[in-house]
């Protein structure tokens, strides 16, 4: 059965994801993902022309189901403390979302590689905007205050960032019920709230 463009781009995409999270940024080759599906490394370049866009464009693949899972929470009807509190136990590295090696292979790439730096950043920009509107809407209607929600979300984003590095570097340097428990601690500091006001979510 012949695949269309997008099927065929994005067969592509999926094989290359799985090429980085196995062999690092670095060492795959067009060569690699070629070979998983059976095809040339000429299918391959003409519709990447590049590794490195090949691998700017898998890292951005990789991330939209994550975006679109995280926009869904943060979308739900139900109070601005319950949404952020379920993306953040979402977004820490002991919960569902995908990808942490693969990410932490695309920070240590993306110093070299402009191409990837912007993907990153742009992605980066993407999930911390999610936040932040988030807690302006629990500002907004009185749950908690924030003079800064911008810098919440990125100090937020940062320690699961650092916890993740931690966890997937270095196995059980942190429990999973200190990683939960810490990102609970933060939420409630930096929202200026009792860590009681954190009822154990039911999503």
């Amino acid at each position: 059965m012949r695949l269309s463009v997008a099927e065929r781009r994005e067969e592509l995409l999926r094989a290359a994801v799985e090429q980085i999270e196995v062999r690092g940024v670095a060492a795959v080759r067009i060569a690699d993902v070629a070979s998983v599906l059976g095809v040339s490394n000429a299918l391959v370049l003409y519709h990447f022309s590049t590794k490195e866009r090949l691998v700017a464009e898998a890292f951005t693949y990789a991330a939209e189901d994550d975006l679109a899972h995280l926009r869904g929470l943060l979308g739900r009807r139900t109070t601005a403390l319950r949404r952020l509190r379920a993306a953040v136990r979402w977004y820490a590295p002991t919960g569902q979302a995908k990808g942490w090696r693969l990410w932490i292979e695309g920070w240590a790439a993306s110093l070299r590689e402009p191409a990837l730096r912007e993907v990153t950043r742009d992605l980066d920009r993407q999930w911390k905007a999610a936040i932040t509107e988030v807690i302006e809407e629990g500002v907004a209607a009185g749950e908690f205050q924030c003079p800064d929600p911008a810098a919440v979300a990125l100090r937020l984003t940062a320690l699961l960032d650092g916890l993740a590095v931690q966890t997937t570097a270095y196995e059980g340097a942190v429990s999973r019920t200190r990683t939960l428990e810490w990102a609970d601690d933060a939420l409630a500091r930096e929202l200026d709230l009792e860590r009681t006001a954190l009822r154990p979510a039911k999503d």
